[in-house]
């Protein structure tokens, strides 16, 4: 499992001074495309191929309130990808200087092309790379479907 660690700044906390929500979806991005930088997913090989991620939705689940002054660390786990690379799902745990676990993320995403504005499936150098992968006991092949297991439907104003 690939762990990231960061250190809890003064702009990470929020007027309780604890660890703020944002600072939660910062460091589980940073963590995401250190990983997938590991993996020749970077801005230079992204551009090449006018690809990026989009998420569709972060579940955050808090157990435990964490303060500036110690180290965290995020875990990234692989839970799920279609067959073409399209939709992409992984789990983020974050820990305390002691191990501790105290939050937890799913979070699901899809690869958009960045020209045409839609969704698109990987090339096959970014699917190789994704299958060198390390993934969680769980992993799942995902569906069109299991990206609607949250259907919710936007309502405007007029």
């Amino acid at each position: 499992m690939f762990f990231k660690e960061f250190e809890i700044r003064w702009s990470d906390l929020d007027a309780n001074r604890h660890l703020a929500n944002s600072a939660y979806i910062n460091f589980m991005s940073h963590t995401r495309m250190a990983y997938l930088g590991q993996l020749g997913f970077n801005q230079k090989s992204m551009a090449q191929f006018n690809i990026g991620p989009v998420v569709f939705y972060e579940h955050m689940y808090y157990f435990k309130e964490v303060f500036a002054g110690k180290p965290i660390k995020v875990s990234l786990g692989f839970e799920g990808m279609s067959q073409d690379g399209m939709f992409f799902e992984f789990k983020h745990e974050f820990y305390d200087a002691k191990g501790r676990n105290f939050a937890r993320c799913e979070m699901m995403g899809a690869w958009m092309d960045l020209k045409e504005r839609r969704l698109t499936a990987l090339p096959q150098q970014f699917l190789d790379a994704f299958d060198k992968m390390e993934k969680s006991e769980d992993f799942k092949t995902l569906t069109k479907e299991d990206t609607r297991k949250f259907v919710q439907i936007p309502k405007d104003l007029v």
